[in-house]
């Protein structure tokens, strides 16, 4: 699936510049790897942090899932302990670079019970990759107390997912809201990555 968007992404990308791709570090890495452009092709790696520049963002009641309020990217400045402040809440996002990864959004939220941070996604991914996800998760995923949730939802045809980014590599308690919605995208990225490597479905 990675593989497919990947080269669709390329397609596009091509159509609208002349042999130069503008993408960031985990889509040019990507396509070193596979060599999946001609040499006569420049990847420009763009600036990390705007990657969610043009994102969708909401504010959410947990209980009753009502928007509070739709947000620019400039809320993600915000520390992420915002979250522990306003317990209340999680954050939707949508973006077109989630797209790219097989993600419909990501919510974001502080867990009542454990306090972490915990990320809630839809993931297309088949249903035959179930145990090489897992497998992935419990090597990705550090600590002893790691812990994910993952269920196949026949009705969407979507894996859903539910970890703590604070078992990430890379997590930090000072982190901004806009850093670690890149620590996730970067994680779910080379989850989807792995898994179907794994499976040798890239063709």
């Amino acid at each position: 699936m990675l593989h497919k968007q990947m080269k669709k992404f390329i397609s596009s990308e091509l159509m609208s510049k002349e042999q130069q791709i503008a993408l960031y570090q985990e889509e040019k890495e990507y396509i070193e790897k596979y060599k999946l452009i001609s040499d006569d092709v420049t990847l420009i790696e763009k600036d990390p942090t705007t990657r969610f520049l043009e994102a969708y963002i909401e504010r959410c009641d947990k209980e009753t899932e009502e928007t509070l309020s739709k947000e620019s990217f400039s809320f993600l400045e915000h520390p992420i302990d915002y979250l522990q402040k306003h317990k209340n809440e999680f954050l939707y996002l949508e973006s077109n670079w989630l797209e790219l990864i097989g993600v419909d959004a990501i919510a974001f939220e502080v867990n009542d019970v454990f306090g972490t941070y915990d990320v809630m996604v839809g993931l297309k991914l088949k249903k035959k990759f179930e145990a090489t996800l897992k497998e992935n998760l419990r090597k990705e995923l550090l600590g002893d107390e790691a812990k994910f949730e993952l269920m196949f939802n026949q009705g969407d045809g979507l894996w859903d997912l539910n970890f703590a980014l604070n078992y990430v590599e890379g997590f930090k308690e000072e982190m901004s809201l806009e850093e670690a919605y890149r620590l996730i995208y970067r994680f779910l990225f080379k989850l989807v990555e792995r898994t179907e490597e794994r499976s040798m479905d890239v063709s």
